[in-house]
């Protein structure tokens, strides 16, 4: 008798620890981690135009630091304090809203600044601040070429810009040509492209297409990588037209990549490095995980995906994230230093500092934000 009696207690023990732990804290409480980890960042790079040195000296509107003030920016849109909206426009300023490497740059990398330079227009339309970006971007409007994005960073990095000047401008060719480019990457570069039907998600560049393998056979997938072609996919679709005749394609590739990444997340909701392949520099990481959340918030919030089946996913990385990557001062641990697969700027440890701090940051700030504006 007293078995029966316990069984169905230890279950609902169970049951109930299982729930409080799918449980996303308060909006108060998801605000003050996140702007905790932003204060820390901010405090420790207090003069935003010091340029950066890991190895050698690079200006800091670099794709890293370029990360970070989308996040910032996002930040800002929720709680518009104003040292948020002088810092990045000090930033801006100093490197008078150029580029790494001038207008005529194609890399996607270079132009990534250009997503914040359109959000402090967007505050205030002054128009030296689109003039540089508006020109670079042009530029890859007005040639042919669509093999840019060779490598999937990238889509993240350049693909935003063009939705966001083509809402400014109510202009179809910037959405035009983004599809041209970003098509390309997911259909063509490494011969069948860069995207895998199959599996929901994409190999980083054309060195990771099959024939290459996971040491355990599976195909090689990199958790940041997956984070910026799904971030991407977000970023511009909060821009495009309702009607906009590709919508439906980006919509369609977030759902398919939803679903796989819902069934490779980890027990205590982290996402490893290779998404595949536990054992192969599997780990916990910040980055990719951060890049999840925010846009699985963003599904959640606009419909496109399930409450039940997707909020407890959301929950449970973004308690992970909170509980065990984020220090007490702010810092955030088991971030992924800069590279192009799971092996790369590892070990990914709690009190590790990365090469770049800024761009870990600036994911995490994105799936914060994301998380406050969830309904």
């Amino acid at each position: 008798m007293k078995k029966k009696i316990l069984v169905p207690l230890l279950l609902a023990t169970l049951t109930f620890g299982h729930t409080v732990a799918q449980t996303l804290p308060d909006r108060k409480e998801i605000l003050k981690t996140t702007t905790s980890v932003n204060d820390y960042f901010m405090k420790k790079y207090a003069d935003p135009s010091i340029p950066t040195f890991v190895g050698k000296v690079r200006p800091s509107n670099i794709w890293t630091r370029a990360v970070y003030y989308e996040g910032l920016m996002d930040l800002h849109s929720i709680l518009p304090r104003e040292d948020y909206y002088e810092y990045a426009l000090n930033w801006a300023s100093y490197h008078k809203w150029g580029l790494r490497n001038g207008n005529t740059t194609r890399n996607a990398d270079d132009q990534c600044c250009g997503q914040t330079y359109i959000e402090l227009y967007r505050i205030n339309p002054s128009p030296e601040r689109l003039k540089n970006i508006k020109l670079s971007i042009d530029m890859v409007v007005n040639t042919p070429q669509n093999d840019d994005w060779s490598w999937i960073d990238a889509i993240q990095m350049g693909m935003p810009v063009f939705a966001k000047l083509g809402n400014i401008f109510k202009e179809q060719k910037y959405f035009d040509k983004m599809w041209d480019m970003y098509s390309f990457s997911r259909n063509k570069h490494g011969q069948n492209g860069l995207y895998n039907p199959k599996d929901g998600l994409w190999w980083r560049d054309k060195d990771f297409v099959p024939p290459y393998k996971e040491p355990n056979g599976e195909d090689c997938y990199w958790s940041r990588g997956n984070g910026w072609v799904y971030a991407a996919l977000v970023r511009v679709m909060k821009e495009i037209p309702a009607n906009e005749k590709h919508r439906q394609d980006y919509l369609n590739d977030f759902l398919a990549m939803s679903k796989a990444l819902k069934n490779c997340q980890r027990e205590d909701g982290f996402w490893n490095c290779s998404l595949h392949d536990s054992n192969n520099f599997g780990g916990k990481e910040t980055s990719g995980t951060a890049l999840f959340v925010y846009g699985m918030a963003w599904g959640i919030s606009n419909g496109y995906l399930d409450k039940k089946e997707y909020l407890p996913v959301v929950a449970k990385a973004w308690n992970g994230l909170a509980k065990e990557a984020v220090h007490p001062n702010g810092f955030l641990g088991y971030v992924q230093g800069t590279g192009k697969e799971p092996k790369d700027g590892q070990p990914t440890t709690y009190d590790k500092s990365p090469d770049f701090e800024d761009y870990g940051v600036g994911c995490f700030l994105l799936a914060g934000s994301e998380l406050y504006k969830l309904k």
